[in-house]
């Protein structure tokens, strides 16, 4: 096209940032679904057919890859049976389990659409979320039916999963069945005669596959509609980019995924129990974080090769004394996302685990967790080379194209200069559903995604994330982004967690105020700490207030969240 691209950064003379790997080639076919891409890769290798898929860390209850083909083959064949069709949209309101994948590949084989949910959420949120998405089938457990009871105003078909082994579940509940359509017990699904499966059902990769709804945590929660293609983009781009990863697994041993992540989140059903899976490595599921212990426990039991987190888990990772008693020889990498990890945090999680390396990647709902990563750009990359880069959220991925924009004036902009982060590709959503104001807001006419994060990318090509946009602390004019201050607190010795967000003030507009969480048996002054910001930052980013409390509230994928401290008045220490 002419453009003069810059090999060391990817930034062209179009203004346009592009991925320094080695090309990948994505599929071209209008027609074609996520699960037969799923299974075209080592998922559905004959010489897989053995090898555990998903292990129960609980109960060691395994399935096997061979098992899990037959298995999505009967559940789709079982929703047929209940009424789900293509374009149904089916609510799975369920904590991690074995059998999450499996109601992932059977309910989009079938054309049908997946929505989730937390399990921690209100009735009310639930609520809303199913008459928004349409949803007209439900799975859950017994324990969280009543918070589905009245999500929308007709009776819906409901499948009960048990708390521990679906095959024992008995459908008696009569108050359950005044409350919904049906009632069908999960084991009746398993045992579904897989050759009942609809045979052929066209889908295109334009076709919505699942409906993930947005944090919410600056802004009303909306419904990202997510296509097949952006699913297929990203069994694609991280098979491909599974082989720089370092370092790499010995010849003889399995790869061993951890599947804490939640699997009701972009980053957990996208990432891991879809992209990573179709590579045919075991993933190994925690149903819930039990405490970095459980955690650790099961990493050492089972040999846990893989480990990705959210950066709560690695601050309690790096806690004094934590990972001593445990034998984490096996893990050789630690992937951390869904929110910013700070370099010296990284560095302490490096030296707590010293045999794996500690990637870090940047994505959102609306991008499938695709954006970019530290995975080493070529096998040409030394791994302590990559240690340099510690604090970024690294390079593009493949497919991935990039502009950095000045929010004042929309000009693009060159390396080392902040803007707002603009991405497109193959794994970006379509749209948000029946949200054209939001859509048009975040998704322009030339398909770049306006991520609302401000950023800068450096002459290497690598991501720094500075803040969100609407985060920024406007103080007499100035942008104070509450990242950065962050970032500083956490490096002082005695501070493990901390958040900046704004408060009035008459004269100034917004000040910037922290709240701190100590290391056990430390302590600080407000003095001291005002200080130490101080000399690190200029004056109209200093802070004025601190206030110590026992937990910073974030939520599952670890972003502060900052409103609730907001409502809460600071206090002096």
């Amino acid at each position: 096209m002419g453009e003069i691209i810059d090999l060391r950064s990817g930034y062209g003379s179009d203004g346009i940032y592009r991925c320094l790997r080695p090309p990948v080639q994505m599929l071209e076919e209008e027609e074609m679904d996520l699960v037969t891409v799923f299974f075209s890769g080592n998922a559905g290798n004959p010489s897989f057919a053995n090898v555990a898929a998903l292990v129960d860390a609980e109960t060691g209850q395994k399935i096997t890859f061979g098992e899990l083909r037959v298995l999505v083959r009967s559940i789709a064949a079982g929703l047929a049976e209940l009424g789900v069709r293509k374009g149904s949209v089916v609510l799975v309101l369920l904590g991690n389990s074995i059998y999450f994948p499996a109601l992932f590949m059977a309910i989009t084989s079938i054309g049908a659409i997946i929505t989730t949910m937390n399990p921690v959420n209100t009735r009310r949120e639930i609520a809303k979320q199913m008459q928004d998405s349409g949803a007209r089938f439900v799975i859950t457990v017994p324990e969280l039916v009543h918070k589905v009871e009245g999500g929308v105003e007709e009776s819906l078909p409901l499948v009960l999963l048990g708390n521990n082994n679906p095959l024992s579940v008995k459908n008696n509940n009569n108050n359950n069945r005044r409350s919904f359509l049906s009632v069908t017990p999960f084991s009746k699904l398993l045992t579904t005669d897989p050759d009942k499966a609809p045979r052929r059902v066209r889908i295109r990769q334009t076709d919505t596959a699942a409906l993930l709804y947005s944090s919410g945590t600056t802004g009303a929660s909306k419904g990202v509609i997510i296509p097949h293609r952006s699913f297929i983009a990203a069994q694609i781009i991280v098979g491909h980019m599974s082989q720089f990863r370092v370092p790499r697994v010995p010849p003889g041993v399995s790869e061993v995924f951890l599947g804490l992540v939640p699997f009701f989140h972009v980053f957990g059903l996208g990432l891991v129990a879809c992209a990573e899976l179709r590579r045919g490595v075991t993933v190994v599921v925690m149903s819930k974080f039990g405490g970095v212990a459980d955690l650790l426990e099961t990493v050492q039991k089972y040999k846990v090769t893989y480990l990705p987190v959210v950066p709560p888990i690695v601050m309690a990772l790096c806690s004094p004394g934590v990972t001593d008693p445990y034998d984490l020889s096996s893990v050789l990498c630690i992937g951390c996302g869904a929110a910013p990890l700070s370099k010296e945090l990284t560095e302490r999680c490096n030296q707590k685990i010293p045999n794996a390396t500690v990637d870090q990647g940047y994505g959102l709902t609306e991008s499938t967790s695709m954006g970019t990563s530290t995975v080493r750009l070529s096998h040409d990359t030394k791994q302590q080379d990559l240690k340099a880069h510690y604090g970024s959220a690294g390079w593009l991925m493949n497919t991935i194209e990039a502009r950095v924009v000045d929010v004042q004036t929309g000009r693009s902009l060159p390396p080392n200069q902040i803007g707002e982060l603009w991405m497109r590709g193959p794994s970006i959503m379509q749209g948000y559903l029946n949200n054209v104001e939001a859509t048009a807001a975040t998704l322009d006419k030339d398909g770049w995604l306006h991520t609302g994060d401000l950023v800068y990318i450096d002459d290497s090509g690598c991501l720094f994330v500075v803040d969100r946009i609407k985060e920024l602390i406007k103080y007499k004019g100035f942008q104070v982004a509450p990242a950065e201050l962050e970032g500083i607190l956490t490096s002082h010795p005695s501070i493990h967690d901390a958040a900046v967000v704004p408060l009035a003030d008459k004269e100034a507009g917004q000040v910037p105020v922290a709240y701190i969480v100590c290391k056990p048996h430390q302590s600080v002054t407000e003095k001291e700490v005002l200080d130490f910001v101080a000399e690190q930052v200029a004056p109209y980013k200093k802070l004025r207030r601190v206030t110590i409390i026992d937990a910073i509230p974030r939520s599952s994928s670890g972003k502060i969240l900052r409103r609730e401290l907001t409502q809460q008045p600071p206090s002096k220490l």
